[in-house]
């Protein structure tokens, strides 16, 4: 028996790296799976190999109609939404002297504007049971997790874009504990440091994801790779399965008094600490 048995959770961005790490756990634990990703090939592959039950949208969520589809993915397999995950994202890196409008916007909207729009999407599904739970005098917890970085929280050379997005989604989150608390919604953060992803490999030619026809270059310079065990007071980056556990503690009923808060899991990275 799983702590998670016959909850339904989404997960966004869940085909690769720390996505598909928590997909993995919470499915582990009984949870049945919305498995996101924009390559669709991808996004099946992962939900065949994941246990549980799974369910797969492919789509970019940044378009206005996809959160909407998003949700109506679990409310058409499932009939519910207990956990929510905002994991989705990438980076596109300049200083800001040299940063494009686009680039800034792309930023937002992926990494705050498509969880405000999923959210708002599932708000019926988390907070009309709610209401008939509390008339009945039963207290039931959903979760939603938006995933933000110590780029936000501390600010990173070279993410303006990034960090601002990173940031926003932590205003979203306190917002929104505040807003929905009453309903029994624990709405937290997880900001992560360095984790072993797309994002941190090398920067290399083949290490690129495709969005609108666009190829985008993913990865960091190898001297900055170097610097990992200086920078992490734990000496080396983090795995996706150990990001993947911050997440699965807010996801957990161990979780159910936790709220409003950004969960650190950075290896105690620079002042990543702290919030």
């Amino acid at each position: 028996m799983g702590v998670l048995d016959d909850k339904v959770a989404i997960v966004t961005g869940s085909a690769r790296g720390i996505g598909r790490a928590t997909a993995e756990l919470l499915g582990e634990h009984g949870a049945k799976v919305v498995i996101n990703d924009l390559d669709g090939d991808v996004a099946r592959q992962t939900a065949s190999e994941i246990a549980g039950e799974t369910t797969v949208y492919a789509g970019d969520l940044t378009k206005p109609s996809a959160p909407g589809e998003l949700v109506r993915t679990a409310i058409d397999a499932w009939g519910r939404i207990d956990i929510i995950v905002n994991n989705a994202g990438y980076t596109l890196d300049a200083p800001i002297h040299k940063m494009s409008d686009d680039w800034f916007q792309r930023m937002l909207d992926i990494h705050v504007i498509a969880p405000f729009r999923i959210i708002r999407e599932a708000a019926p599904y988390l907070r009309e049971p709610a209401k008939q739970e509390k008339e009945q005098g039963v207290e039931v917890f959903r979760k939603i997790i938006n995933v933000s970085s110590i780029s936000g929280t501390m600010g990173n050379a070279g993410q303006a874009n990034y960090s601002a997005g990173k940031n926003a989604v932590v205003g979203l989150t306190k917002t929104l504990a505040k807003e929905w608390g009453q309903f029994k919604i624990n709405c937290n953060a997880v900001a992560f440091g360095w984790i072993e992803t797309r994002l941190t490999a090398s920067k290399v030619e083949d290490n690129v994801m495709e969005i609108d026809g666009e190829k985008v270059q993913l990865g960091i310079p190898d001297q900055m790779r170097g610097m990992a065990a200086m920078l992490i007071p734990l000496g080396r980056a983090g795995t996706p399965e150990e990001a993947a556990g911050g997440v699965f503690f807010l996801a957990s009923p161990w979780s159910n008094y936790v709220h409003g808060q950004v969960l650190n899991v950075t290896g105690g990275q620079f002042t990543g600490m702290t919030t």
